[in-house]
């Protein structure tokens, strides 16, 4: 009976000593179901904002700025950075139904062509090297390149 066993144990402790070699090391991120659900509702009200007749770029920058502040750990941050660049970009361009009020300082602060375009190239960039496996890195590339070329 007792040599039975140690080939049990040996062969038991070979299997669990492989299985343990390939668990994945990556850490998984503990996500705050309160946090995702209202970060996915300032989402979906962004991505309203963003897309369509609506281009309300501004709209999408400030529900980005709460969204990131709040939880910068959202599934979809990826998703996010994404059309906040975008955002950046098209806006500061004076495209998008929502103008710029110059004579407002906060907005002029904020919304300064300038500053737009290095907001758009630091969120896109962070798309590009935070999220690699992005839906969204191809275009956020694309739209770097643009950027760099002073397009």
């Amino acid at each position: 009976m007792t040599k039975l066993l140690v080939p049990a144990f040996f062969l038991l402790a070979l299997v669990s000593s492989t299985a343990t070699a390939q668990r994945n090391v990556a850490p998984v991120l503990d996500r705050d179901p309160l946090m995702e659900t209202d970060a996915k509702h300032n989402l979906d009200v962004a991505l309203q904002g963003f897309s369509g007749l609506k281009k309300a770029y501004k709209q999408v920058i400030y529900r980005f700025d709460e969204t990131y502040a709040a939880y910068p750990d959202f599934s979809k941050m990826d998703q996010f950075l994404y059309i906040a660049g975008m955002s950046s970009y098209y806006l500061s361009d004076n495209k998008g139904r929502q103008k710029v009020d110059f004579k407002n300082e906060r907005e002029k602060e904020k919304f300064a062509p300038d500053k737009l375009r290095k907001d758009a190239v630091t969120y896109l960039t962070a798309v590009v090297e935070k999220y690699p496996q992005s839906q969204f890195r191809a275009d956020a590339e694309k739209t770097l390149q643009l950027l760099r070329d002073g397009k």
